[in-house]
């Protein structure tokens, strides 16, 4: 080989000793670069080993800063306006914070130093003094008192377990304390394997408590993989469904029954004090499911007086046995204005509020009734407050010997002692039915003549009703008039005369040749003529009027409907009340 092409060889070896040396050095980087990474992934899959590790066995038992408190499964502590204590192993909860969770209408009475308080069927008055509470007109001795601690008033719950309806159990190991309604249905299950309870679903999630083989737990919910569940020491948490067995209900849900299925068909059935009840045997009304016939009334001193004797025994008779519930009217409509001053000295005082609900149950008792209309009108608006403060507490008294409460009221504007003595917000919160007397947009008060319940208007009220006074639809009944009013006014539009005429004698009074308008706002018929100089104006109360105001019922889905009066009526307004009432 010469010379030149061994440095030829030489040269080319070198250069591939350099490229193989450049090559293994890349290699290397590559390779430290991998293990690198290949580090790193498992120092992490390590570290989440070693955090689920530690959540899944890292228990919160006795590390609760402060008692917490778990009402019907949800865990309240962080809605707690102040904290819950025990003292003497009574468990003290304070007045705000019942009104948050059970009564929202909870009350202090000055005149008593007694917090009065009521749920369902219950009212109940506890003092500071005595360790004596009163349920539903009861006397009950307990083991603690209302008191005052802080600038704040607590309540011995765990003593008053029978007013709220409520279990409740103290777990001092865990500083908890469970109330569970007992109307409310409530599950429990078998646990078939020792398992962790967790805060949530996620892979990594706080265990709670540990619970084991043959454990039973409340269950709460389930989405078929999961459950959630309370255990024995009242923690709240999940584990997978799979982990239970053998699963029952404990309680069933306690629905409330209403006595009326479909709409409500009310007829007020009005005599005065003086009179006898009416003779209906032999009769029926058609589609009528309840009457409230006039048997209560206040007397001049406050008391409840009644008007049924005889007559109205074989009212009630009557009614029963043609299937309508009886839900007799209690007015206090005693002579001229004193009303006002009767009503106001029944409303402001928390044992004459007492006296007459008890009058008013020991009649519903004696005379098997079904419920009250409570038809309380001209009332000062300052009493507006107390005599919601009345309805909240016969409300429970009635509900719990199985009687429907009613009340009436007017439209949400006009006077003081007409529209602004109703709260209507919590009347119709408490009672089971709160009754839109939809009529006398312009009544005897009126300057001017007009409409006795114009479409437009009842529309509109019952929009406020719904939408500024909160009212459930539900509960919302609409009263409907079966009269009208004959104006007279002089050539000066001065009124002369305001007579009330009845719907079924409306076309009687009207002269031939008169013609009927119809005035589509209203949704109602009108007659205008003249009876010498002086100018006659009827809007009619028509089978086609009535039919209009009706069919706002199905429209805004409320109660029902409440006629006043029987025996105003035209013939054929109880077939059409029935057919529009009737469910599709």
């Amino acid at each position: 080989m010469g010379k030149g092409k061994r440095v030829i060889v030489k040269e080319h070896k070198k250069k591939n000793n350099r490229k193989n040396r450049k090559m293994s050095n890349g290699e290397i980087e590559r390779k430290k670069k991998v293990i690198k990474r290949t580090f790193i992934t498992i120092v992490a899959l390590i570290v989440i080993f070693i955090i689920a590790m530690i959540a899944n066995n890292y228990i919160i038992l006795d590390s609760n800063e402060r008692i917490n408190l778990v009402i019907n499964n949800n865990n309240v502590t962080t809605d707690l306006r102040y904290d819950v204590f025990l003292e003497d192993d009574i468990i003290y909860l304070s007045e705000a914070d019942i009104s948050n969770f059970f009564d929202k209408h909870i009350y202090y009475d000055e005149g008593t130093n007694k917090i009065i308080t009521t749920y369902e069927k219950k009212i109940a008055e506890i003092g500071f003094d005595d360790n004596i509470i009163n349920i539903n007109g009861s006397d009950k001795e307990i083991y603690a008192h209302a008191i005052e601690k802080d600038g704040e008033v607590y309540l011995p719950v765990s003593e008053m377990s029978d007013v709220y309806d409520v279990e409740i159990q103290n777990i001092p190991e865990t500083k908890v304390i469970t109330m569970d309604s007992l109307d409310r249905e409530q599950k429990r299950a078998i646990v078939n394997k020792n398992v962790s309870v967790k805060s949530s679903t996620n892979f990594i999630a706080r265990t709670v408590d540990r619970i084991k083989k043959g454990d039973a737990v409340i269950v709460i919910s389930s989405d078929g993989k999961y459950s959630k569940i309370r255990t024995a020491n009242g923690k709240i948490g999940y584990i997978k469904s799979n982990k239970l067995e053998n699963e029952f209900t404990v309680r069933e849900n306690m629905d409330e029954e209403k006595q009326i299925e479909g709409k409500v068909n009310l007829t007020w059935d009005y005599f005065s004090e003086y009179a006898s009840a009416p003779d209906r045997s032999g009769t029926t009304i058609d589609g009528v499911n309840v009457v409230s016939p006039s048997f209560f009334y206040l007397d001049e001193d406050g008391n409840l007086e009644e008007n049924i004797g005889t007559s109205g025994q074989a009212y009630i008779d009557w009614a029963h046995n043609n299937g309508y519930k009886v839900w007799p009217m209690v007015s206090n409509a005693v002579a001229a204005n004193e009303s006002l001053d009767i009503t106001s000295n029944i409303m402001n005082s928390y044992e004459n509020r007492k006296k007459l609900i008890e009058a008013i149950v020991e009649k519903c008792v004696e005379y098997d009734l079904d419920g009250i209309n409570i038809d309380f009108e001209n009332m000062y608006s300052k009493d507006k407050d107390m005599y919601s403060r009345f309805i909240i507490e016969l409300t429970p008294r009635l509900k719990e010997i199985g009687m429907v409460t009613s009340v009436d009221v007017t439209a949400p504007d006009g006077g003081e002692t007409w529209s602004l003595c109703f709260d209507r917000n919590v009347i119709g919160d408490v009672a089971d039915y709160i009754i839109f007397m939809a009529y006398d947009q312009n009544g005897t008060s009126s300057t001017k003549p007009g409409t006795t319940a114009g479409y437009n208007w009842v529309q509109l009220n019952l929009v406020k009703f719904l939408q500024t006074e909160d009212i459930d639809s539900e509960k919302l009944i609409l009263g409907i008039p079966f009269y009208t009013r004959v104006w007279t006014t002089d050539s000066s539009d001065n009124i002369i005369s305001r007579n009330t005429v009845y719907m079924k004698d409306v076309n009687s009074v009207i002269p031939a040749g008169v013609e009927k308008t119809w005035n589509d706002e209203l949704k109602q018929n009108y007659v205008e003529y003249m009876d010498g100089s002086n100018k006659k104006q009827i809007w009619i109360e028509d089978i086609d009027s009535l039919k209009a105001k009706v069919s706002l019922v199905k429209e805004n889905n409320l109660a029902g409907v409440a006629s006043w009066q029987k025996d105003m009526e035209s013939d054929d307004v109880w077939s059409m009340l029935k057919n529009e009432l009737a469910e599709n």
